[in-house]
């Protein structure tokens, strides 16, 4: 197995990454227009942060940088990945608050941005609503943000195991 390892290229691996996380988005989107589970502020911030990913994935797949731009990568890619953390930190917490301390439910993303300055809309969109205390879709007893976060988790893994390879760190 091991050998194998080695013998992949890193641009397979980054590729490997995206498409990870293109299937996340792509069950996101399966579940909101499929399912009819329509997103709440804090997953939609958790969407922009797996497209960021995603995104990076596929530059550095086709960049085929060397170690030193492989470490930036990892780098980036764990810097977003830990954002999305926290992020899904939030939207766990939110959702295992007592029913009476559940924030109110806030204004549509799309009233916002037409009446807000966009500061004060990324500040909504992070504190949260009562919408997002919403237990929707769950696999094994996790939620959408548990699986969030274990997946965050485990790009951020990926992208420095993809550095560590080749320089045996």
């Amino acid at each position: 197995m091991c050998k194998i390892w080695q013998t992949i290229s890193n641009r397979w691996l980054y590729l490997l990454g995206a498409l990870f996380a293109s299937g996340l988005m792509g069950f996101g989107l399966y579940l909101q227009y499929v399912q009819h589970q329509d997103p709440c502020p804090l997953c939609m911030v958790q969407r922009v942060v797996f497209i960021a990913i995603l995104v990076l994935f596929a530059v550095a797949a086709v960049h085929g940088a060397k170690r030193v731009g492989e470490r930036v990568y990892a780098v980036l890619i764990s810097l977003l990945a830990l954002a999305g953390v926290a992020v899904a930190a939030r939207h766990i917490w939110i959702q295992h608050l007592p029913p009476e301390l559940v924030p109110a439910c806030g204004p549509g993303l799309d009233y916002m941005l037409e009446t807000m300055p966009m500061a004060n809309v990324l500040k909504e969109l992070l504190h949260g609503s009562g919408e997002c205390a919403a237990h929707g879709w769950t696999f094994l007893s996790l939620g959408i943000p548990e699986w969030s976060l274990l997946c965050y988790l485990g790009l951020a893994a990926w992208a420095i195991l993809i550095a560590c390879r080749a320089s045996k760190c």
